[in-house]
């Protein structure tokens, strides 16, 4: 009986590869602006840093431009290196602001990207405030068993004459 509540080893190591694969799988849709390389690896990639751009799924005209730095050499050229946990975020009106057909989330998490083979992960928050009618976002790493005081913060203010339409 001992035996089944105690995970063995084999299934220790398919929860972590069926992680990997979940972890993998939810990568947000980015597009790469350009990188700068920080410095020179005779092996495999530089180390750079990227700038990515994401769209608001729920938010039409609101673009989001994440920097962060990413790892070189052979393991981040093979995707097993672990990136640093510093980002920087800047949200931005790029168009008409329009909303989804329903109200958006107090806070919500609306982009969310790998960096690290398991467990680590770099997240954008969305948040409104309805006072001051703009949205704020926030960007953070986190890791499955402790979290980054690392972040960045940036809003949008939305035009007074469209209250943004938020879930009670």
């Amino acid at each position: 009986m001992h035996s089944q509540t105690v995970p063995t080893a084999a299934r220790r190591i398919a929860l972590l590869l069926a992680l990997a694969g979940t972890a993998l799988s939810a990568q947000a849709d980015a597009d790469t602006i350009g990188t700068v390389d920080t410095a020179f690896k005779l092996i495999g990639r530089d180390h750079d840093v990227i700038v990515e751009a994401y769209d608001d799924p729920a938010v039409q005209g609101v673009t989001c431009y994440v920097s962060r730095a990413r790892t070189g050499g052979i393991k981040g050229s093979l995707g097993l290196a672990e990136d640093k946990s510093e980002a920087s975020i800047a949200c931005r009106q790029t168009g008409p602001i329009s909303f989804a057909a329903s109200p958006l989330k107090k806070q919500d998490e609306v982009f969310s990207e790998r960096t690290s083979i398991l467990f680590k992960r770099l997240r954008v928050v969305r948040m409104v405030d309805a006072k001051r009618n703009t949205l704020v976002y926030l960007s953070y790493s986190d890791k499955l068993i402790d979290g980054s005081p690392q972040n960045s913060v940036t809003a949008v203010p939305v035009d007074r004459g469209m209250p943004i339409p938020v879930r009670q």
